[in-house]
């Protein structure tokens, strides 16, 4: 099953067959103090700047978050999403526990957006899947429900099914219900990570779904954090994790494009031969400059 995006003129494929998608995460004011306070006096310009150094580094796709206390996020999130629109050409997450904030997004998106995201729960179902279907979207489905984050890979796959079935119930293909199997960090928890690739290669054999989670959450609290995410991706994408949220730090991206050559999903290495190539080219610019 393939999910596809678009902006307004590029298309990103998610599939088990596809190259990993890369949503870049870092346009979320979240522990940003002096990005909130920018946004919140309405300077949108370190949204284009951080867009198009994402898109650069790597990134397939980005999310945009506005989740600032006290502000008008519906209004905000349309004002980003104009700001990233009008930067670069790459197709968006919207990301936002606000309906509202998701119904302003999705009216000025040009494109076919993802929608970050929806839980188990029934009343988050009922307010959100009909919302996506209504503009055509993609959604992300936590597989978490009332009751919380589930301990084990086989509760986690049964609030999966149940996103996709409710999806369905709106007409929403299942290909188009992204589950986030939930990374949690390591600091807290040794076997969190375990946890979470035994759960992606549940939902793999059992679901077939496409899968996006935060990748970065796995090293939260833990000197190095680039590292162990960059140690995390390959892991999970052989497990069958097909997208992620995470950073474009160069170690993260290089490591996701090696995986990618590995398991097959970049054919002949051309890919990666490309970007070793384009790289080399510009540091002997460089040095002649």
């Amino acid at each position: 099953m393939d999910t596809v995006l678009r902006s307004r003129s590029k298309t990103v494929t998610i599939g088990a067959n596809q190259p990993f998608c890369i949503i870049g995460e870092r346009i979320n004011p979240t522990g940003r103090k002096a990005f909130a306070e920018q946004l919140r006096g309405g300077d949108t310009s370190q949204v284009a700047s951080d867009s198009i150094a994402q898109v650069l580094a790597g990134a397939d796709m980005l999310d945009i978050n506005a989740g600032i206390p006290l502000v008008d996020e519906p209004d905000l999130i349309k004002s980003m999403l104009r700001t990233a629109q009008a930067a670069v050409d790459v197709p968006i997450c919207i990301d936002s526990s606000v309906i509202e904030a998701l119904e302003a997004g999705l009216s000025v998106y040009e494109g076919r957006a993802l929608v970050n995201s929806v839980t188990a729960e029934d009343e988050r179902l009922e307010e959100i899947l009909p919302l996506v279907a209504r503009h055509g979207a993609a959604v992300i489905g936590l597989a978490n429900d009332e009751t919380g984050i589930p301990e084990t890979p086989q509760q986690r796959l049964e609030c999966a099914r149940k996103i996709v079935s409710a999806a369905g119930d709106y007409g929403i293909a299942p290909e188009d219900v992204l589950i986030d199997p939930l990374a949690m960090t390591v600091g807290a928890d040794t076997e969190a990570v375990t946890t979470t690739l035994a759960t992606i290669s549940l939902i793999r054999d059992e679901l077939g779904a496409n899968m996006c989670l935060g990748a970065s959450n796995v090293s939260f609290g833990l000197p190095q954090r680039h590292v162990l995410n960059a140690g995390f991706l390959p892991m999970a994408m052989a497990a069958g994790l097909t997208s992620a949220i995470m950073s474009t730090a160069e170690v993260c991206v290089q490591s996701v494009r090696a995986a990618d050559l590995l398991l097959g999903h970049d054919p002949w290495g051309g890919s990666w031969i490309a970007a070793h190539r384009a790289r080399k080219a510009a540091l002997e610019q460089a040095a002649t400059t």
